[in-house]
């Protein structure tokens, strides 16, 4: 007779709330957003909510085979094509270093500006955990550039933290009530992406270049992306969903 206790289902998922007009999307490199979570920016331009992209860096050190002068304007081009499939239309690069972000104030102040000058209701990021759910190591950027943006978007509210650019016309902006990070392994809540899956698809799809340059030769996208969104979609109730982590940023949430 085994003492083995079955495994149990995971929880299931509750759907991320949409009552919310403006989201920023901060992320480390272009092709971030593509890995999971554009399938559900289709769905909410597609509901006529307003979506920016804000890259921190511009992937320029994600081409082994490509000088970064080169793969940058590469990169900046795959992502501004990749954000107009899912309906996004304003796609900022910060220009910080690829490949050695650190977290700390420079990366809190760059995404501090972000946060004022687009006034955001939802920050999206990308999943900091140290890893994808215990199989594969996350990246350093990514890592740095999510805890920085969850302090970031508290530092946007506060008019003496980074005051030289409220004197430079940015005004504090605390009107941020939630920050999502994409396919956190400690996600409790998802979006149904069933009706705009496709679109995921064909967003990271664009980005040709930076997959042709990581040799992935029998890479598919439709592949890759249904293994996370059927799985996500089975706790939402739902065909394919897109997980997150949520993190409430008032008092008591």
């Amino acid at each position: 007779m085994s003492d083995s206790v079955p495994d149990q289902a995971p929880p299931p998922f509750e759907h991320v709330t949409e009552d919310w007009q403006r989201a920023l999307c901060v992320v480390a490199h272009p092709d971030d957003m593509e890995f999971g979570a554009a399938a559900a920016v289709a769905r909410w331009t597609g509901q006529g909510k307003d979506v920016v992209y804000c890259m921190v860096t511009s992937g320029e050190a994600g081409i082994d085979g490509m000088h970064p002068s080169e793969a940058k304007a590469v990169r900046e081009a795959e992502q501004i094509e990749s954000a107009r499939i899912v309906g996004v239309d304003g796609v900022d690069f910060l220009g910080l270093p690829d490949g050695i972000l650190e977290y700390g104030v420079p990366l809190r102040r760059a995404i501090t500006a972000a946060v004022r000058r687009h006034r955001p209701d939802v920050v999206i990021t990308n999943n900091f955990r140290d890893s994808w759910g215990g199989r594969n190591l996350n990246q350093a950027d990514h890592i740095a550039t999510g805890k920085a943006t969850l302090d970031a978007v508290r530092d946007a509210g506060n008019r003496w933290v980074f005051h030289e650019q409220v004197e430079d016309g940015l005004e504090p902006w605390g009107g941020v009530s939630q920050v999502w990070a994409a396919a956190s392994p400690d996600a409790r809540h998802a979006a149904d992406i069933t009706a705009t899956f496709d679109k995921g698809v064909a967003s990271l799809r664009a980005h040709r270049a930076y997959i042709d340059g990581l040799g992935w030769e029998d890479f598919d996208p439709a592949e890759f992306l249904e293994g996370m969104s059927r799985a996500s979609g089975s706790r939402l109730g739902v065909a394919h969903a897109a997980p997150f982590e949520v993190f409430s940023m008032g008092w008591g949430d």
